[in-house]
C-alpha cells in the first residue's frame, strides 16, 4: 500500500473524519531535504473531525501525529496539516 493510502486508512480509523484530504506534495520539494525518488515524503492533509471539538491547534496535531507516528518515523519526512471541526468546516465553506 501507498504511504498516502496508510495515511488516510490510519486517520479514517483513529479520527472518523467527515472529510479527508491527502494530498502527495513530494515533487515540490524535488531536491530538498528528505526528497527521495519517487516522491511519498512530503504531504498536505486536510481533515474534518468531532474528534478536534474542544482542542487546542498544537492538540489536534498531536492526535494525527500520534496517528501516524510509524509513517513520520519512517517515509514521511514532511506533514502540512489543516485540522478543522465540523463547524469550523461549515462556517469557512459558507464564506
Amino acid at each position: 500500500m501507498s504511504v498516502a493510502g496508510r495515511i488516510t486508512e490510519k486517520l479514517t480509523r483513529a479520527l472518523a473524519p467527515l472529510r479527508l484530504q491527502v494530498r502527495d506534495d513530494s515533487a515540490r520539494h524535488s531536491g530538498h531535504a528528505g526528497s527521495r525518488p519517487g516522491g511519498e515524503t512530503h504531504f498536505q492533509v486536510e481533515i474534518v473531525s468531532a474528534e478536534f471539538a474542544g482542542l487546542s491547534r498544537v492538540a489536534r496535531q498531536r492526535l494525527v501525529h500520534k496517528a501516524l507516528a510509524e509513517e513520520l518515523a519512517g517515509p514521511v519526512h514532511a506533514l502540512e496539516l489543516k485540522t478543522l471541526t465540523p463547524e469550523e468546516d461549515k462556517a469557512l465553506t459558507q464564506h
